[in-house]
């Protein structure tokens, strides 16, 4: 009977403890839901709203560039493209066939609608056009009835109204790549575009603007109910820029079908007028994305329209480098401005020898006539006599040899040798023949037109050492450039000879000189062999340029100023394989600095 007591006890015992557990366990679950509820009330009603509250990105229109007289150079319009809403359609790939019927529509981009079908759910419209013209426009929205899912959406893209003659200046916009998402949130949204390359990349940062953003309601499958809130973003900063798209449009035009660069200098302050490459490439299309064979088609044209030889192009720069080889001679004191040398056609230096361009030689001429006929015998004995250390030096005081630094991509630096130079790169010291190659621009130097219209500005504008830029300089930058300490005299006596090639019977650039109301240009051609001239050749007479393949045939160079009395303009003009400096690029290169000279708003002259 006892027992019986006992085991009654002890179950009474356990049955409190688990009672007492229990109600522990209850009061632990409403302390819970009560902090839940009351204390955490607010936190969780935000974390609601944030569920049903999508907040996206907008993104703002881009800047616009602008030439130094107020013309638009990049832009916005208006970007009207085709979307297909997969869940408005009962079929989509009838649907784009449908649509196909109406337009035409590549393999690649069907294959990138259905890839971007299958990436997003059937309620997100996906791009299958853009920049659809207003008849494109209306010819979708006639045949509405049979492209259910199909709708109309408008935004802007980014449009270049000069095309490929300001390409390698402005450069394009394209699509975001991996390697370049930052900090920046707009990176991450889809079909943002941002500068590539030219003045689009340079400026990217102040092109872009600041996002503004768009707060949606969502429901749980992310379906757009209605819009609660819109804070515009800022617009992309405007852009000005030192070019001048008639001197622009005038230089790419006087090309045709020529290969090479120009680049046209205020040589007083260094602002970039004129800045071409050709053959060039549309930025329109660049920016709208391009196709596998259109992209091929430009990597392997011979003439390189995707390089921006203006900067990129590295030539020997040949007679045009004349002036600096007696720059040097007479800064040295290796010869003096009344010191004459005999030029037979040719020299030796031991068994070895140097020929003149002239085959019977020039006779006896001073540094002013050696520039005028731009006799090579001459800078041979300048060169022989100064040695490649001298000519290096003042190289590169006038700005060749380095980059000049104007911001844009894919610049070269070019090439001014010296003794140090070619003992580090081959192992060999400095011929002494080698010494008169380079007094007439070839050999191992090799330079850019930026740097040959550098180069002229510093030499005709009294030895200030101007730098080229496309931002405008101000008077109190305009006063903190540097004067090159040489001397003005002997300054005065190249600019007399660059007058003279191109004003004097017997100066190279004599069939291009212009006068315009008094106002004249000077100026210096070049050529240079791409290939070696062999000495069968030279017995038996040197082969037609015309009949050598495009890519053997010499390059055309020449650099210029204007006007002769007060110089404003400096221009450099390179063309490939364009057989001569006389005939190619002097008339490119005197056309251009008379329009400019035309247009110049400082002269009050009439036509």
């Amino acid at each position: 009977m006892n027992r019986d007591n006992d085991k009654g006890k002890v179950l009474i015992h356990r049955s409190l403890i688990v009672a007492a557990g229990k109600i522990f366990l209850l009061l632990v679950i409403i302390a819970r839901l009560y902090y839940l509820q009351v204390y955490q009330a607010d936190r969780y009603k935000m974390l609601a709203d944030e569920n049903r509250i999508s907040t996206r990105l907008l993104i703002p229109p881009r800047g616009i560039i602008y030439d130094r007289n107020g013309e638009m150079l990049a832009t916005n319009r208006q970007n009207f493209q085709a979307m297909i809403v997969a869940e408005q359609t009962p079929n989509v790939q009838e649907t784009l066939n449908a649509f196909k019927k109406i337009m035409p529509l590549s393999e690649a981009e069907e294959e990138r609608v259905k890839k971007d079908l299958k990436r997003n759910r059937s309620f997100v419209p996906i791009k299958i056009k853009e920049n659809l013209t207003w008849e494109e426009v209306a010819k979708i929205q006639l045949n509405a009835p049979e492209l259910p899912g199909i709708i109309i959406d408008e935004g802007l893209s980014r449009y270049y109204p000069y095309g490929e003659k300001m390409a390698h200046v402005i450069g394009y916009v394209s699509s975001v790549s991996e390697k370049d998402i930052k900090d920046d949130p707009l990176l991450e949204v889809p079909g943002f575009k941002i500068g590539k390359s030219g003045i689009e990349k340079l400026f990217e940062k102040k092109l872009r603007g600041s996002g503004g953003n768009l707060k949606l309601e969502v429901n749980a499958f992310g379906r757009i109910m209605k819009e609660i809130e819109r804070t515009d973003g800022i617009p992309g900063e405007r852009v000005d820029l030192t070019i001048d798209a008639r001197l622009q449009s005038k230089a790419f035009d006087l090309f045709g079908e020529e290969s090479g660069a120009a680049v046209l200098l205020d040589v007083n302050t260094g602002e970039i007028l004129a800045f071409v490459s050709t053959p060039s490439f549309d930025p329109n299309v660049m920016a709208q994305g391009l196709s596998t064979e259109m992209w091929n088609s430009l990597v392997n044209d011979e003439k390189k329209p995707l390089s921006n030889k203006a900067l990129a192009g590295q030539y020997s720069p040949g007679s045009t480098f004349k002036m600096i080889v007696a720059r040097a001679g007479l800064e040295s004191g290796a010869i003096k401005p009344e010191s004459r040398s005999f030029c037979a056609g040719k020299m030796f230096l031991g068994s070895h020898a140097f020929h003149c361009w002239k085959e019977h030689g020039h006779g006896y001429i001073d540094v002013v006539e050696a520039l005028q006929h731009s006799c090579d015998i001459f800078f041979y004995e300048t060169a022989q006599k100064l040695g490649i250390e001298k000519i290096a030096e003042m190289s590169r005081r006038f700005g060749l040899g380095s980059k000049v630094d104007v911001g844009l991509e894919n610049e070269k630096s070019g090439l001014i040798p010296d003794k140090a130079w070619k003992l580090k790169r081959f192992g060999e010291p400095w011929q002494q023949g080698e010494n008169l190659i380079s007094g007439i621009g070839q050999g191992y130097i090799l330079t850019t037109p930026i740097q040959l219209a550098t180069m002229t500005a510093r030499l005709v504008n009294g030895g200030y050492e101007i730098k080229p830029t496309f931002s405008k300089v101000n008077d109190e930058a305009k006063n903190k450039i540097k004067r090159i300490n040489v001397s003005t005299a002997n300054l005065d006596l190249i600019k007399e000879g660059m007058y003279n090639v191109v004003n004097k019977p017997g100066g190279t650039a004599w069939r291009s000189q212009f006068d315009y109301n008094g106002q004249r240009m000077g100026g210096k051609t070049g050529t240079t062999q791409v290939r070696r001239i062999s000495m069968k050749e030279r017995q038996t007479g040197v082969i037609a340029q015309e009949d050598l393949p495009w890519k053997y045939r010499n390059h055309a160079l020449f650099v210029g100023y204007a006007p002769q009395d007060n110089p404003k303009y400096a221009v450099a003009v390179l063309v490939e394989h364009g057989r001569g400096g006389s005939t190619v690029a002097a008339p490119i290169g005197g056309k251009l600095l008379l329009e400019a000279v035309k247009l110049d708003p400082t002269k009050k002259t009439v036509d």
